[in-house]
């Protein structure tokens, strides 16, 4: 367990710089999509809508973004993780004291603390996950709606 928890923090520390964090405006997609030159497709559905950036090395990144304009939760799938201080912002904390409720060895961990949910899984070259703050998610959705 702990092999598996040093490998997710090499990565973490050694990963691509990235996106809007976790409970920011919208507006900060928007100039992280410009600085990264990503491409961004929205998604409006009725209760958010979904901002979907493509790196040029295929890493995807969704951004949920709430009816009040906060990003509500991320999700990411590619060949690397990307920079989850970048995509937590002021939530890498509860990333780090949250309790981890399920470890899966060598594939993945699920880590639950105060109003913050993450899950990572991957093994070489495909790594996937999500993050989101359940009392941001509007209140008609599911946090399955993160993915």
């Amino acid at each position: 367990m702990k092999i598996t928890l040093t490998v997710l923090l090499i990565l973490i520390l050694g990963s691509i710089p990235a996106w809007a964090a976790l409970g920011e405006n919208e507006a900060s997609v928007s100039a992280d999509q410009q600085y990264l030159r990503s491409e961004d497709r929205v998604q409006a559905f009725q209760a958010y809508k979904v901002h979907q950036l493509t790196t040029a090395n295929g890493t995807i990144v969704r951004e949920y973004i709430s009816p009040q304009g906060l990003v509500f939760g991320v999700a990411w799938q590619g060949h690397s993780i990307p920079s989850l201080q970048q995509l937590l912002g002021t939530y890498m904390t509860n990333l780090q004291q949250g309790q981890r409720t399920r470890v899966i060895p060598r594939r993945g961990v699920t880590i639950q603390g105060n109003d913050f949910v993450f899950t990572s899984f991957g093994r070489m070259l495909s790594f996937r996950g999500r993050a989101y703050v359940p009392s941001l998610v509007p209140p008609n959705l599911t946090m399955e709606v993160v993915r």
